[in-house]
């Protein structure tokens, strides 16, 4: 059975003309994505225990990956994706704001380099940015992109209404 995974999208529409939503986007940390970009970026998202909700899931990653606080919500459900590799992504979106550079990412330990007995800590995550539609669809996983544009469409409607 594939992976489930769920993450949180927060958005922010900057107080300026035009309006346009903008995403915060994560970069993973490691060495495997050292030295990619478009293409590599990511909602903060983590695998779903037993028992958890993927709500729960996703808030408990945006934190642990961000050290961002919670945005208050409300959370708006995104569906689901499948990314390459089979992974399920659980989407939820919600306002909030944000400081890219107050970043602080919870770590993994990896053998590194490969077969030399050492291991090293990284980052889960080594960076944030704030990104328009068109950066952040460039900058996503390609598999994302359709969460990227459910929350621009259910944001655009809950401000019409």
């Amino acid at each position: 059975m594939a992976a489930v995974s769920a993450g949180l999208l927060l958005c922010r529409v900057p107080a300026r003309l035009p309006v346009v939503i903008e995403f915060l986007l994560v970069h993973p940390g490691g060495p495997f994505f050292a030295n990619k970009d478009a293409g590599a970026w990511s909602i903060p998202k983590g695998l779903v225990e037993p028992g958890e909700q993927p709500l729960a899931t996703a808030q408990r990653e945006f934190v642990e990956e961000t050290g961002f606080p919670l945005p208050p919500g409300p959370y708006l459900a995104l569906g689901e994706i499948v990314q390459k590799g089979g992974k399920r992504v659980l989407g939820f979106a919600a306002l909030g704001d944000a400081n890219p550079s107050a970043l602080v990412s919870n770590t993994f330990e990896l053998e590194w380099p490969p077969r030399s007995g050492r291991r090293a800590q990284f980052p889960e995550v080594d960076r944030a940015q704030w990104l328009e539609p068109a950066a952040a669809q460039a900058k996503i996983n390609a598999a994302q992109i359709p969460l990227l544009e459910r929350a621009s469409t259910l944001l655009t409607a809950a401000a019409r209404s």
